[in-house]
């Protein structure tokens, strides 16, 4: 199917548009593994927006023209023109532009992707140099399109604003106790074979320069561009259905969804309480079921690096149980690498292989300052999200498929709901198959389902300052209107986290409208689709042949999964 030479058109447009966007866009190149443009960053004047955007219309005009040959390439065009549409619409709004949050900007993007970038040689440090040197004048670029922005009245919130800045200066080391990030890249290189010394003097003099231009924009979002943010952090209908479409590639009724999440959140809530009488005896309730666990010695970690090996060993046992079983798993794919993040903004994520899968799938922990206890009866289910079945499955799996997908399916389309959606859903199959018996890992695994129900309310709910039911089955502000501080209240009432980790989850709701929410509105999709599938076959369904067959999707809007599920 990549053999573009002959009459599949809309391969090759896709193609094409991802060699000509890894050229625009940097950045996304080296998250997307694909490999050429690692000493470059992308221009973030207005000018490079619009170059971006322009390069995406004319693909999608062309895309729409093309004539398919057959099924795999109609879903291809399908998947393609739906998300090459909500991109459009979301840069007709200036999204990217403009956007500012404690969990995305473009700080954020250009920070994580040096912790991607190869180390090995002296042409991966190098281009290491080279990045770290594009640095300031990108920065400058960007400073200059967020003036132009807010003098056209679109500005993110001034609290979020200044939360990103707290942020660099964490990343900086000019807060916190983590360090300058930047000069970790040097001792890195001062400790690798292979780098000439002056390589390394140039690394030296990079990134500190680098850190510079992060603390000076740092400065900048405190000083001038806070004071014109808005004061407002909720969104509003509008913008919250483009944004919610965005993310799950799905129109969903949010009034319909938002009433869903308390019957889910009740549901949960519910088992859990049938799980803490098992672990605390009959009628304990959840927080003396987990007093009870975090109490147990034989439950906890005390150090970030063996609970790192932790992560790997249950990760590599889980991916070689699984296949041949309800999986199969090419070789490529069977290297998952757990590692600790530079960072410690307290987050567990993935990072998908290169093309040619030298760099494999990475699961990442950032370990929040001060934490010195790790309970890895919460993370199992984490494991098995981000990994196998989840994450790494999914994202490899789709890279893997050279014969099925084009480059764009394979290396660039990401879709929220359908990426955490699988890996929401992949954690419900893992409880499904028997591999969270344990009722200690049941409560970890339950506690996550309850915490993406809670996002649903909460986001919703704040985004559109939603009326809080009267008859909620929690008596939790019945008929008031919800605002951030009853989000955060209502957090601190159903979800374990420590409050530092609680403030920072609420604030990223508040920052990236429906973004939470499309984790468990995924997950309820797969299963709808699961459903459907299972009753259009009927007695000849297989769930692992319904795993194949979706995964070797890629990643899709999930009505054009749903779609395109039906047509094979």
């Amino acid at each position: 199917m990549t053999d573009t030479q002959g009459s599949r058109e809309v391969d090759a447009i896709a193609d094409r548009f991802v060699a000509d966007y890894a050229a625009l866009d940097p950045v996304a190149a080296t998250f997307f593994g694909i490999p050429g443009h690692d000493g470059e960053l992308a221009d973030l004047s207005p000018d490079g927006y619009d170059a971006r955007t322009e390069l995406q219309r004319r693909a999608r005009e062309a895309a729409a023209a093309a004539t398919p040959v057959d099924v795999r390439e109609e879903i291809a065009q399908l998947s393609f023109l739906e998300r090459a549409d909500v991109e459009l619409d979301q840069a007709a709004a200036h999204y990217r532009q403009a956007k500012v949050s404690s969990i995305y900007s473009e700080l954020h993007e250009i920070r994580g992707a040096f912790d991607l970038m190869g180390r090995d040689s002296e042409e991966e440090w190098s281009a290491m140099a080279s990045r770290l040197a594009a640095v300031p004048r990108a920065l400058e670029q960007w400073r200059t399109t967020l003036l132009e922005e807010a003098a056209a009245g679109r500005v993110s919130p001034r609290r979020q604003i200044g939360l990103v800045a707290e942020q660099v200066r964490t990343w900086t080391g000019r807060s916190g106790s983590g360090g300058d990030f930047f000069a970790s890249i040097v001792e890195e290189a001062t400790e690798a074979t292979g780098v000439p010394e002056g390589l390394r003097s140039d690394l030296a003099r990079r990134a500190e320069e680098a850190s510079a231009a992060f603390v000076e924009t740092a400065a900048f979002l405190d000083e001038e561009l806070a004071p014109r943010g808005r004061e407002q952090e909720a969104v509003g209908r509008e913008q919250y259905q483009r944004d919610s479409r965005y993310f799950l590639g799905s129109m969903v009724d949010l009034d319909e969804t938002y009433a869903w999440g308390w019957e889910e959140l009740y549901r949960i809530e519910t088992e859990m309480a049938e799980v803490a009488g098992k672990i605390a005896g009959a009628g304990a309730s959840v927080a003396e079921a987990v007093a009870v666990l975090d109490a147990d010695p034989s439950r906890q970690f005390d150090d970030a690096e063996e609970f790192r090996g932790w992560m790997q060993e249950l990760a590599d046992r889980t991916l070689a149980d699984l296949n041949g079983t309800h999986f199969d798993i090419a070789e490529p794919l069977r290297t998952i690498e757990c590692r600790i993040a530079p960072t410690h903004d307290g987050a567990i994520y993935y990072t998908p292989p290169s093309e040619d899968f030298t760099r494999p799938g990475r699961m990442w922990w950032s370990v929040p300052e001060g934490t010195e206890k790790f309970s890895p009866w919460r993370e199992a289910t984490t494991v098995f999200h981000e990994g196998v079945p989840g994450h790494h499955l999914q994202c490899a799996q789709a890279i893997y498929q050279h014969d099925k997908l084009n480059r764009w399916q394979r290396s660039m389309c990401w879709v929220s709901g359908h990426g955490e959606g699988w890996a929401l859903y992949a954690e419900r199959l893992m409880d499904e198959l028997g591999y969270l018996a344990d009722p200690a890992e049941r409560l970890g695994f339950l506690d996550g389902q309850a915490l993406r129900a809670t996002r649903v309310i909460v986001d919703i709910g704040m985004h559109l300052e939603l009326e809080i039911p009267k008859d909620n089955p929690f008596g939790f502000h019945p008929g008031e209107r919800w605002t951030g501080d009853l989000g955060l209240e209502f957090m601190r009432q159903h979800v374990r986290f420590d409050d530092a980790m609680i403030v920072a989850e609420t604030n990223r709701y508040l920052g990236l409208a429906a973004q939470a929410p499309s984790y468990k509105i995924g997950e309820r999709i797969w299963l709808q689709a699961r459903e459907e599938e299972r009753q259009r076959q009927g007695a000849a369904f297989d769930l692992k042949t319904f795993h194949r067959e979706a995964l070797d999707l890629g990643s899709l809007g999930l009505d054009p999964m749903r779609e395109a599920l039906a047509r094979l």
